[in-house]
């Protein structure tokens, strides 16, 4: 997909904050010189394009009362597909990524307490037959990641 300037602003732009404000959309569209409508047909095209994959809030569970973890599996590669499906079925894993050493799939669990990392990463275990490490977040750092368009 080719990304003509006016994608590269919307891509700049929505990495900020959104307007707190009835019409949120609206007042982005306002600062980049296009209509509401123009910014969500592009946002849907960029996220149909698979130029974005995720477009939302990002909520922090523990200030909330809950938890992430970050969790790493072994998985034969002949099984690696199956698992992905079992693991990917809990809405507990925000993200699943693969990795191409001992310890191929990564994800995040975030729940809504701290006792759901461990009920969860089980279920996990009793459903693939694998292990699951887990790696409690013991400091978070905010590191502003941007990328510019």
């Amino acid at each position: 997909m080719t990304l003509d300037e006016t994608d590269r602003a919307i891509l700049n732009r929505m990495q900020d904050d959104l307007p707190l404000t009835p019409h949120p959309f609206a007042a982005i569209a306002e600062e980049l010189g296009i209509s509401e409508n123009a910014l969500l047909t592009r946002l849907a095209r960029l996220k149909d394009g698979r130029v974005i994959t995720r477009f939302g809030p990002f909520f922090d569970a523990a200030a909330m009362g809950g938890a992430f973890c970050l969790c790493a599996m072994a998985v034969p590669a002949e099984k690696f597909e199956t698992v992905l499906t079992k693991v990917n079925a809990h809405p507990e894993v925000a993200h699943n990524y693969e990795r191409t050493h001992r310890l191929n799939m990564w994800f995040v669990l975030a729940t809504e307490t701290p006792e759901g990392i461990v009920a969860t990463a089980d279920a996990i275990e009793r459903e693939t037959g694998i292990e699951v490490l887990r790696f409690p977040k013991l400091q978070e750092f905010f590191i502003g990641f941007r990328v510019a368009a």
